[in-house]
């Protein structure tokens, strides 16, 4: 499980997340909500090591990890897929693929079952990362994380961008993985219909604090869509 206990982060003299709390569970899809600008982004991040916290805790299986670096994070089973994906679009396919393993041993082979999760990276196996659409990045990105096999998997906004067809696909993996059992998943974002199909659990941020947190079978109930419709 990550727990997040009473994290504070600044940026300057701007207090960006104020006191939250969150945690994920193996098994479960824990969805991030929240307008443009509320701190969703810096809380990923914050998790991530990419930016420092001023306070809290972050616990990874039972460990405090608040100190630790991104490399150390990504080593103890943390996957990440940035907003924007951030894929090597000079590269192929196949050697963004092998940059999730950069920290495994030199003859670890890419999991086969990537190609069952995502056929399309298959048939462009050769293909350079920026001849791809942004649906196929999109897949390519969270290949890339899932490839050492991470017990939590952490998204930004996988939706953005990306067209009807491949939202239904990314959403089918993204319920496959939890429903194994062997794996968390943190997703943040903000397409409403998208998050409150997957959720088993929901936060709702604003102005850097959690304002709504409890099980998405209750988002209708409690009127969640009005908290983040812009």
């Amino acid at each position: 499980m990550l727990e997040v206990h009473n994290l504070h982060q600044y940026y300057g003299g701007s207090h960006i997340l104020r006191n939250v709390s969150v945690k994920a569970e193996i098994g479960k899809i824990t969805v991030l909500l929240g307008r443009n600008g509320v701190g969703k982004t810096t809380l990923l991040k914050s998790l991530m090591g990419l930016v420092p916290i001023k306070s809290g805790r972050i616990e990874w299986q039972g460990h405090d990890i608040a100190r630790k670096t991104p490399y150390e994070r990504a080593r103890s089973g943390i996957g990440y897929v940035p907003q924007g994906r951030e894929i090597f679009s000079r590269l192929s396919v196949e050697d963004n693929l092998r940059m999730g393993l950069s920290y495994c041993p030199a003859r670890t082979r890419i999991p086969g079952e990537l190609y069952e999760l995502f056929p399309v990276l298959k048939q462009m196996l050769h293909r350079r990362g920026g001849d791809l659409s942004g649906g196929q990045q999109q897949q390519l990105a969270i290949a890339r994380a899932l490839a050492p096999r991470p017990q939590i998997l952490i998204l930004d906004e996988p939706t953005e961008g990306i067209q009807p067809s491949i939202i239904k696909d990314i959403g089918r993996v993204i319920r496959m993985l939890a429903d194994r059992g062997d794996m968390a998943i943190l997703l943040c974002e903000q397409y409403y219909d998208f998050a409150e199909e997957l959720a088993d659990y929901y936060v709702v941020m604003e102005r850097g604090e959690v304002i709504a947190a409890g099980p998405g079978n209750e988002m209708q109930q409690k009127g969640i869509r009005k908290l983040v419709a812009i």
